[in-house]
């Protein structure tokens, strides 16, 4: 296996699902923006819409696809003094199987547990949607 830095995959990132997503993205009502930048590493930001919250949030996606269907989504939650990270990944690691997630409220590098992800990712927006709403829901009570 290649040596590679954890959290990232061997092989390049594929822009035209990170387009896909983008709209994919823009068409819920949960998002503000979406842009794909090219700071760091190419990547697709997105900007949750803050009226969903219960009090104002900060809420943000990071999400990059590689062309190897590997890909990285790190969402981040700032309240007030709090902040509420979650990750979900598929890359070639040491500490996890490829599918795996970095539970909040951290999303730790050292704490990971495997997980299965769909293959396509149309579902994982799917899933990664489905979470914000459970999490949206879950603030409110």
């Amino acid at each position: 296996m290649v040596p590679v830095e954890d959290g990232a995959s061997p092989a390049p990132i594929d822009r035209a699902v990170l387009q896909q997503m983008r709209s994919r993205f823009l068409g819920s009502r949960q998002i503000d923006a979406a842009r794909i930048l090219e700071d760091e590493k190419l990547h697709l930001r997105v900007e949750l819409s803050s009226d969903y919250y219960p009090s104002h949030s900060s809420v943000r996606l990071k999400i990059r696809w590689y062309r190897n269907d590997g890909f990285n989504i790190y969402y981040q939650e700032q309240r007030d003094e709090e902040t509420w990270q979650y990750r979900w990944d598929r890359h070639p690691n040491v500490h996890n199987s490829r599918d795996h997630f970095h539970p909040p409220p951290v999303a730790s590098r050292t704490e990971a547990q495997d997980a299965d992800w769909p293959n396509d990712h149309r579902e994982v927006c799917r899933l990664v949607l489905d979470y914000i709403e459970e999490r949206i829901e879950t603030l409110w009570e």
